[in-house]
């Protein structure tokens, strides 16, 4: 049995609901925020069940319930150390140029001094990001010393998490990025996403357009989701100067405007991919 698990209802986890319906395969929602996760103690809710798709819109809540289910010895997609490690911006960097992924140029700095220092040798803009979020949040093109000097002295008030200091090259887009969906060992849609200003997250007001998976395409799209340990991901690609660079990638995708888009049934693949993973 499949498992859905979800602490919101979107139209992203309606269209699993439907698609496994009409797949035919045995399967239930699983509300987290009612699992009692006791280790060594499968609970109800998860009797019968041979696999499981995490659909948190919480990454810690589905971070805890992929390493809950592992422990219990039932497959889950994706794994906690995909969840992880795309959960976290520096590790999928980290990630990608130990497998060779091209990127956007990258760095890390723990103190501001060194953020400054670091932008100073590159030039200006630099883009500043959180190590961990989405949606575009956070993210600031930085295009002088001053301001980076006041968005540093911000982030001195803002958490541990913001005491990390994540610096990008500023990639010059043709006003568009690409998200490319990865299930398993196929990328099997794209789209552009459109947008008038810099970031061009759909969240933030992108335009979603259909784009065509080429083999440069999919190659370097596989090839990121293979370095995070695989599964069920969204790629973000840049068209830049220097060909196809890999800006992020996502372990809890969402769907459901590019669906019409591409006219690829992308919740039914998601979950033929995860139904293999209980056969074995």
């Amino acid at each position: 049995m499949l498992a859905i698990l979800y602490d919101r209802i979107r139209g992203d986890e309606r269209m699993l609901f439907d698609a496994a319906e009409e797949l035919g395969i045995p399967w239930k929602k699983v509300y987290l925020p009612k699992l009692r996760m006791v280790l060594g103690e499968p609970p109800k809710e998860l009797g019968g069940v041979t696999v499981g798709l995490e659909r948190s819109v919480s990454q810690s809540r589905g971070l805890a319930a992929a390493r809950y289910l592992e422990s219990l010895n039932i497959p889950v997609v994706n794994r906690p150390a995909v969840i992880e490690a795309a959960g976290d911006k520096w590790a999928t960097s980290a990630r990608l140029a130990e497998a060779g992924v091209p990127q956007p140029r990258t760095a890390l700095a723990v103190s501001p001094e060194e953020a400054l220092a670091l932008a100073e040798d590159w030039g200006y803009p630099v883009v500043v990001k959180p190590v961990v979020g989405s949606w575009g949040r956070m993210v600031a093109k930085v295009n002088d010393r001053d301001a980076l000097e006041a968005l540093l002295e911000h982030k001195a008030f803002m958490g541990f998490q913001h005491q990390l200091f994540y610096l990008q090259e500023y990639v010059k887009k043709p006003g568009r990025d690409i998200r490319v969906f990865v299930v398993g060992d196929e990328a099997i849609a794209a789209i552009y996403r459109k947008s008038a200003h810099w970031i061009t997250n759909t969240a933030r007001g992108g335009v979603a357009e259909n784009c065509p998976v080429t083999d440069a395409l999919a190659e370097i799209s596989v090839a990121a989701a293979k370095a995070l340990g695989g599964g069920v991901l969204a790629v973000d690609v840049f068209e830049s100067e220097r060909g196809l660079l890999v800006n992020e990638v996502n372990h809890t995708m969402e769907f459901k405007n590019s669906v019409a888009t591409t006219g690829v049934n992308i919740p039914r693949k998601i979950l033929e991919y995860a139904w293999r993973q209980a056969e074995g």
